[in-house]
């Protein structure tokens, strides 16, 4: 049996989350399928109904793709409440490279990584720096709040 795997996420400002995430993760905004103009015009032409379609729903994407193929489509759901706790589970990046990698250039590429998603719009929650395990992280929360970590 064949399956693939979405990672759906609920969040108030798709275009945003599309926009930090597809800069976070490589990824690029999928476009609409079948010569759709915008994925409202394909939903709208599989038969669902107006009252499903908020206000701008499908006019912009709102899933982002891996442009290898490799990774899973995201989908950010638009909701109307907003997070309401901590996650829990979260996305760790791992751009350091490993524990054969040194830990000094681990460090240097983990923090590269953080100043460029801050200033896509990640806060910085926390660094955790740990020489005496060898282990360097930071942790981060993106757009909207959902912690996620840089290793």
């Amino acid at each position: 049996m064949e399956m693939t795997v979405q990672l759906t996420i609920d969040c108030s400002d798709p275009q945003r989350m599309v926009a930090f995430w597809a800069e976070a993760l490589g990824y690029v905004p999928e476009p609409p399928p079948g010569g759709h103009a915008t994925w409202r015009a394909y939903w709208e032409s599989l038969g669902v109904p107006a009252e499903e379609l908020p206000p701008g729903a499908g006019d912009i994407p709102e899933s982002i793709i891996d442009p290898a193929g490799h990774g899973p489509r995201v989908w950010f759901q638009q909701v109307p409440e907003q997070k309401a706790g901590k996650n829990r589970w979260h996305l760790d990046l791992k751009v350091g490279g490993g524990r054969d990698v040194p830990l000094d250039l681990r460090t240097q590429r983990v923090k590269v990584t953080v100043e460029r998603l801050v200033a896509a719009g990640a806060t910085v929650l926390r660094i955790k720096d740990e020489p005496d395990t060898g282990f360097y992280a930071t942790a981060l929360q993106d757009p909207e709040g959902n912690e996620f970590d840089v290793v």
